[in-house]
């Protein structure tokens, strides 16, 4: 078993690089999520750990927190079995889980189907699931490979709520200076 790994950034998140949505009317964008907390969870259909552990953790988030506060997106991310978890699986897949929360299909570069999608390459993830915290001014707080517990989620979570977020013109400069300051550590390089 691969051992999860954590990182925590306070950059911008970067954009989400999606083909197609389900279960919302209209594509969403972190820019128009401002103000809210995101929860980005990152699988794939035959991944055992999100179908067993990421995926019911996820609706569970998206059922019993307030959609005013909490945004929660599913990214399907395929880099292996491209084949079989297309389009028309994923819906299945999302009909018989009854999955309700939004779900984009992470692209690709165009005749590179079979290389990582973007939206994974730009978040830098190592598999499936993954799991991202964005906070209401849109950085990116906790990114992790691997299952979160239950506890640990819901702690991050209830943290990034009760933070206080500044007017339009405070969030632009918070954002101005953590693009400034990406930088690379131990831990890996911020966007």
């Amino acid at each position: 078993m691969t051992k999860a790994s954590t990182h925590n950034y306070a950059s911008l998140a970067p954009d989400l690089q999606i083909s197609d949505w389900l279960n919302t009317p209209q594509p969403l964008t972190l820019a128009s999520l401002r103000g809210k907390v995101v929860v980005l969870h990152a699988f794939q259909m035959l991944c055992p750990g999100c179908v067993q552990l990421g995926i019911p953790q996820v609706q569970r988030i998206y059922e019993e927190f307030d959609s005013k506060q909490i945004a929660v997106i599913g990214l399907h991310t395929v880099f292996e079995h491209h084949e079989v978890m297309g389009r028309d699986a994923l819906e299945v897949f999302a009909y018989e889980y009854r999955l309700r929360f939004p779900i984009g299909i992470d692209k690709y570069e165009e005749g590179q189907r079979h290389s990582l999608p973007l939206t994974m390459r730009a978040y830098q993830m190592q598999g499936t699931p993954t799991l991202i915290l964005i906070d209401k001014t849109g950085c990116v707080r906790l990114h992790k490979f691997g299952h979160v517990s239950d506890l640990t989620l819901g702690f991050s979570i209830g943290a990034l709520l009760s933070e206080e977020i500044a007017g339009a013109a405070e969030i632009s400069a918070v954002t101005q200076e953590s693009a400034a300051n990406a930088a690379c550590d131990t831990d890996g390089c911020n966007v």
